[in-house]
C-alpha cells in the first residue's frame, strides 16, 4: 500500500464514522431546522482550522440562509504563518480566557437560536467558552471534535473541562490522536490530517438534512447554485436572494444589543 493509498483508505473509516452518527445529526437537524423556520439564526464558530468547517456551512454552493459564521480573523488567519499576524499569536489568543464573551457580546442571542462549535481536540480556551457562553444563554449547543483525540489531550480551559462538556450533543469526525492519519517510513511523525474530511462530511450531511426539513415544513431554502445548474440568471437571483435573507435574519442579531 502506498502513502496515498493508505490516507484515502483512512477516509473511507471516516465515511463508516460518519454513517454511523445517523441519530446525532438527525437530533441536530431537528434543532437546526427550528431555528431557522422561527426567523432566527443557527450560530456557528470554529477557530484555527477549525474555520473550514464554518465556511463550508455558510456561505458557498449548495448552501442556504439560516447560519451565521462566526469568524475571528485573528484566530483563523494562517496565510503569514510567521511575523504579523503570524501563527503563534493566533494559537496564542486562542486560548485567551475572557475573548469568548467578548466575541458573543456583539449578538442578541435568544433561547431560539442555536449553536454549532467546531475544535478538533476540543481543547482550547475561546471555543470551549463560546459554547459555555452560548449554553449560559439557553442555546442549544452541538459540538464537532474528534473523540479520539480529544480524550488524551489537555484541555488548556481553567477549569479542565472541554468542549464536550459544554455542548448538548457531540459529532466525531473520527480523526486520530494528532490528526494526522499516514505513517511514511523513515519519518517519526505522521502527515495528512483527516479532521477536516471528517467534519466537512458531517456539517453537509447535517445540511441535507436541515434542507430536507425546510422543504417540509413548506419553507424550502434560497440554495447558492451555479449557473451550470440553472442558468446564469436563476443563479445571479438566488445568490442576491440568499444574502438579502442572511441581511435580515443577521439584522435581527443586532436589534437590541445594550438593552437588556
Amino acid at each position: 500500500m502506498t502513502p496515498s493509498t493508505d490516507y484515502l483508505e483512512e477516509c473511507r473509516r471516516l465515511v463508516d464514522n460518519a454513517l454511523g452518527q445517523a441519530d446525532t445529526i438527525n437530533q441536530a437537524a431537528d434543532w437546526f431546522a427550528k431555528t431557522i423556520l422561527a426567523g432566527r439564526m443557527v450560530h456557528l464558530f470554529g477557530s484555527g482550522h477549525s474555520r473550514i468547517m464554518v465556511e463550508e456551512m455558510w456561505p458557498r454552493y449548495g448552501s442556504f440562509p439560516g447560519f451565521n459564521p462566526i469568524v475571528e480573523l485573528s484566530l483563523t488567519f494562517h496565510n503569514s504563518v510567521v511575523g504579523a499576524n503570524g501563527q503563534r499569536q493566533a494559537m496564542f489568543i486562542e486560548n485567551t480566557p475572557g475573548l469568548a464573551k467578548r466575541i458573543l457580546r456583539n449578538y442578541d442571542l435568544s433561547p431560539t437560536d442555536t449553536a454549532l462549535v467546531a475544535s478538533s481536540s476540543g481543547c482550547n480556551v475561546v471555543p470551549i467558552e463560546i459554547a459555555q457562553e452560548f449554553q449560559q444563554r439557553g442555546v442549544k449547543v452541538v459540538a464537532l471534535i474528534s473523540r479520539r483525540h480529544s480524550e488524551p489531550s489537555d484541555s488548556r480551559h481553567e477549569s479542565g473541562k472541554k468542549l464536550h462538556d459544554f455542548a448538548d450533543i457531540v459529532l466525531d469526525t473520527g480523526a486520530p490522536v494528532g490528526d494526522a492519519m499516514t505513517t511514511i517510513d523513515g519519518m517519526d511523525t505522521p502527515v495528512s490530517p483527516g479532521s477536516t474530511v471528517g467534519g466537512c462530511m458531517l456539517v453537509n450531511a447535517l445540511k441535507a438534512e436541515v434542507a430536507d426539513r425546510l422543504v417540509k415544513a413548506g419553507q424550502p431554502p434560497t440554495v447558492l447554485t451555479a449557473g451550470a445548474i440553472v442558468g446564469s440568471e436563476r443563479a445571479t437571483e438566488l445568490f442576491e436572494a440568499a444574502y438579502d435573507e442572511h441581511a435580515r435574519r443577521l439584522a435581527k442579531l443586532y436589534k437590541n444589543l445594550g438593552n437588556t
